[in-house]
């Protein structure tokens, strides 16, 4: 995305998913900070999404990472004491308690980013390569499901939170390749957790493309077409 600048509300969530590219990354880190109602938006995704960290399970970290971060925060040492033996000057002192400000704050974002990066397991796509990425929104707008295409129409359909399916229904996921065309279904599966869908026949999926999921009796619609009830809806958007 470049100038000018999009919509809030959806800035916000590519921020936090982490769609952004590098250039708006920081774009949006600046305005967070920056803006108070921008600060606002990113907070509530934050809180709507953090279901993503529960998608996936808890891993060990990699070896040898904290000794990395430790190694990291000792390099300041020497320097902190060399410091201590100048005399007083305020400009520095005040330059230098910037500069240790700074180095926390990118030590605790690399922890963090670290943290999540574990969380999600390094790589929430690990069984297909995605093109496209959509989430999945209730009427309530809460996420409740992580949508990856792959170019050959490959899905892996991520559920987030607690879904419950009746019991005499199924979920089944359908697109729409064509935005005039009717939608057409990617699959049918009976268990709210990690599944992968296979479809051939469809053109590769490009952004801005619906995905949604729907309740239906088992063996999927009848008709073809989706009949019941809508457990969320959204469009894709390029990966980064």
């Amino acid at each position: 995305m470049t100038s000018p600048l999009p919509n809030l509300a959806e800035f916000a969530d590519e921020l936090v998913i982490g769609l952004l590219d590098p250039a708006d990354q920081a774009r949006a880190e600046r305005l967070e900070r920056e803006d108070q109602t921008f600060a606002q938006l990113v907070n509530a995704a934050r809180k709507r999404f953090s279901a993503l960290d529960q998608t996936a399970p808890q891993q060990d970290l990699p070896s040898g990472m904290w000794q990395r971060v430790l190694d990291a925060i000792e390099q300041e040492a020497p320097e902190a004491q060399a410091a201590a033996s100048e005399p007083v000057d305020l400009d520095k002192a005040r330059q230098r308690r910037s500069s240790s400000a700074l180095f926390w704050t990118t030590a605790t974002s690399l922890a963090a980013s670290l943290f999540l990066a574990v969380a999600l397991g390094w790589n929430l796509m690990s069984t297909v390569e995605p093109k496209v990425v959509a989430i999945l929104l209730s009427d309530a707008g809460q996420p409740v499901a992580m949508i990856e295409g792959a170019a050959d129409n490959t899905t892996l359909v991520t559920m987030l939170g607690e879904t419950t399916v009746p019991g005499d229904r199924v979920m089944q996921l359908w697109t729409k390749p064509d935005p005039a065309g009717p939608p057409v279904s990617l699959g049918v599966f009976d268990k709210p957790r990690k599944t992968v869908l296979s479809v051939s026949g469809l053109p590769s999926p490009s952004t801005d493309q619906l995905y949604e999921i729907t309740f239906e009796q088992p063996g999927g619609s009848p008709t073809g077409l989706p009949t019941g009830t809508i457990l969320g809806k959204g469009f894709s958007s390029q990966p980064h």
